[in-house]
C-alpha cells in the first residue's frame, strides 16, 4: 500500500516518534489540537478510542488517526496509577511513585506497562492493538533514555531499567512495540495493510 500518513491524537512528541519507528512505512505526527477529551474512560481502550474519534473529527479527512493510552500498574498500589499514570505525581511522577512504594518489597514491586492503540482509517474502519510488558519497580531511577517511568521500570529477565536498556531495546520489546505489532496484524487481517 506504500507510505501511510497518520496523526497521533496526542501532544506527546515522544510517543509519536516511537510509533513512527514501530510502524514501518508510516509517517506519524502528533495532532496539535486544543480540547482533547479527558481520559476518564474505565480502561485504556476506552481512552484510546475516544482520542482517535476526537482526532478523526479534528484532523484532515485523508489522514489515518491513532489514539493511544498507556500506563503503569503496580501490584503494591492495587494496580494504580493505571489509566491515571499520565496525571500521577504532577511534575515528578517517578519520585511520587517511589515515595508511594517506600518500604514495599518483593511482589509489591511487581508492575506492568500496558498500552492500547486504536486506529481509524479515513473511512472510519477501526483496528486495535494491545501490549503488556511485565516487570518490577526499581528502588531508584537509573538510565537516561526513554521517558516517563522508564528510569524505574525493570522488565522481567533484565537487571537494567528500560532507560538503561535504551531506545533500541524499547523498539523491540516495549508495551508500545507489542501494541504496534498487534495493530499491524489487525490491519493486515482486515486487508488494510500491505
Amino acid at each position: 500500500m506504500g507510505d501511510r500518513v497518520a496523526n497521533l491524537a496526542s501532544r506527546n512528541p515522544h510517543k509519536a516518534r516511537e510509533l513512527q519507528e514501530l510502524l514501518p512505512g508510516w509517517t506519524v505526527e502528533p495532532l496539535d489540537s486544543d480540547g482533547y477529551p479527558a481520559e476518564e474512560g474505565p480502561g485504556y481502550y476506552d481512552n484510546a478510542r475516544a482520542k482517535a474519534r476526537f482526532g478523526r473529527m479534528m484532523g484532515e479527512f485523508d489522514v489515518w488517526m491513532i489514539g493511544e493510552d498507556s500506563g503503569i500498574e503496580v501490584d503494591g498500589l492495587e494496580g494504580r496509577p493505571g489509566v491515571e499514570s499520565a496525571r500521577f505525581g504532577g511534575d515528578d511522577p517517578v519520585g511520587q511513585l517511589l515515595e508511594a512504594l517506600e518500604g514495599v518489597e518483593g511482589d509489591g514491586r511487581r508492575a506492568r506497562y500496558v498500552c492500547e492503540l486504536v486506529c481509524l482509517s479515513p473511512e472510519l474502519e477501526e483496528a486495535r492493538g494491545s501490549g503488556t510488558l511485565e516487570g518490577r519497580i526499581a528502588s531508584e531511577p537509573r538510565g537516561s533514555e526513554g521517558f516517563g517511568y522508564d528510569p524505574i521500570f525493570v522488565p522481567d529477565g533484565e537487571t537494567q531499567t528500560v532507560a538503561e536498556l535504551g531506545n533500541a531495546w524499547k523498539r523491540e520489546h516495549s508495551h508500545r512495540a507489542k501494541a504496534a505489532a498487534g495493530l499491524l496484524a489487525a490491519l493486515e487481517a482486515q486487508g488494510a495493510e500491505g
